[in-house]
């Protein structure tokens, strides 16, 4: 490779210089002061009281205008008194309520939130689980070679579902709720 000149590089073609139009800063102050000058002269105008013309008398007195009586107008009602009383009743009234009474399967329920290929995969999805403050373990049957990650089981489908949604929450999806067989 040749040695290049790096510093004398200014061989280029030189540019033609664009012709600045030239910077008149008389011209901008002098517009200024006309812009402060005309919103003067505007404030002015409208503090100034008009002065009434001189073939109409200044008016000092207010005079109220009349309107004619009808004979055919009729009252109006008195207002309806109030018939309803929940106001004064519901204070002293106690409602109770039943919860209904919640299922308990006879199979508990399980909730399967991933099967991997890995241990190392498995493991990972149950530290996130673990991380969320739900308990998980990483099944294997002897038959197949992945590793499944499980929580419960559960008595109520409900717990499993408030366990699912907040995984959900925490982005660690797909989990599926199913009664387990043993």
């Amino acid at each position: 490779m040749a040695n290049k000149d790096y510093v004398k590089r200014g061989s280029a073609a030189k540019k033609t210089a664009r012709k600045t139009p030239k910077k008149r800063p008389w011209l901008s102050g002098m517009l200024a002061v006309i812009l402060v000058a005309v919103f003067g002269y505007g404030l002015y105008t409208l503090s100034i009281q008009p002065s009434p013309p001189e073939n109409r008398a200044p008016v000092t007195q207010k005079t109220e205008v009349k309107q004619p009586k009808h004979d055919n107008q009729k009252t109006l009602p008195p207002p309806p008194t109030e018939k309803w009383d929940y106001v004064d009743i519901l204070p002293q009234r106690e409602i109770e309520v039943t919860p209904k009474a919640l299922k308990v399967s006879e199979i508990p329920y399980i909730m399967q939130c991933g099967a991997y290929k890995t241990m190392a995969q498995a493991e990972k999805r149950k530290l996130d689980i673990a991380f969320q403050g739900i308990k998980s373990k990483i099944r294997k049957k002897e038959d197949s070679s992945w590793y499944r990650v499980v929580i419960g089981p559960y008595k109520f489908k409900r717990d499993a579902e408030r366990d699912r949604h907040k995984l959900q929450r925490a982005k660690i999806e797909p989990c599926a709720i199913w009664k387990e067989r043993q």
